[in-house]
């Protein structure tokens, strides 16, 4: 059985004034994937994740989401299973834990909201214990946890995670990244921009290489994990 391409770009191209920061780039999620982007920073990867978002637009190239061509309005593309934990986390600060839980359910309407919202507690027991604190009063990795949170919260097709770990202590890196393993194996499709290389490509099933706005490697996590250009780059071999 061929597995579904639920996100594939061709010939994507992002432009900044004269500068194209990406440059032609093609590439594929299955539904199901975990899939990983890695690069150093200035490669292009945040362009490429705004672009799927639709809060860029393209100067060239197709995305297509779930088989249609993207019309790169953002809120359709959250509306048709979209989620993006960006860079920076961008929860709202002035509002409660719980209020910024259910502002990621807010398109919903099933009977399944609350056990939602109980799974995301499992997930994250620090957010509970801080259900009603104003959410700018967290630490930058128990923000961080509640922007993945709130993402599922809308139960989404896509999620896509733009350093998720970024500026996080090692005992945090390693609980984002045990819920992303969890939420994964569950069958939840997942693209991640990941700095840390060596965690990132450990548990993907396939990744992508970027370097300068292009793609310049692929394949498996593994694979690429092993190979001695990876390591020189990025895994500090």
């Amino acid at each position: 059985m061929v597995s579904e391409h639920i996100l594939k770009i061709s010939n994507l191209e992002i432009s900044y004034g004269g500068i194209r920061a990406v440059k032609d780039i093609h590439l594929f999620i299955q539904k199901g994937e975990l899939v990983s982007l890695i690069g150093s920073n200035g490669a292009g990867k945040t362009s490429t994740l705004k672009a799927i978002a639709g809060l860029l637009k393209p100067s060239m190239g197709s995305i297509f989401f779930q088989g249609k061509l993207s019309n790169y309005q953002s809120h359709k593309l959250v509306q048709e299973g979209l989620a993006l934990v960006p860079e920076g986390r961008g929860i709202f600060t002035r509002m409660s834990v719980m209020e910024n839980l259910m502002m990621g359910a807010y398109l919903r309407d099933d009977e399944q909201i609350e056990q939602d919202l109980q799974q995301m507690f499992e997930y994250f027991p620090r957010i509970l214990e801080r259900a009603h604190q104003l959410a700018g009063t967290l630490s930058g990795g128990e923000q961080q946890m509640l922007a993945i949170a709130r993402a599922l919260m809308s139960k989404p097709k896509l999620l896509l995670l733009d350093e998720p770990t970024m500026g996080l202590s090692p005992m945090m890196v390693d609980n984002i990244f045990e819920v992303i393993r969890k939420i994964s194996q569950q069958g939840m499709t997942i693209f991640l921009v990941e700095q840390n290389a060596n965690i990132a490509l450990a548990m993907s099933d396939r990744a992508y290489v970027m370097e300068s706005g292009e793609i310049t490697m692929t394949g498996e996590g593994e694979d690429l994990s092993q190979d001695p250009r990876i390591h020189s780059a990025y895994l500090g071999a």
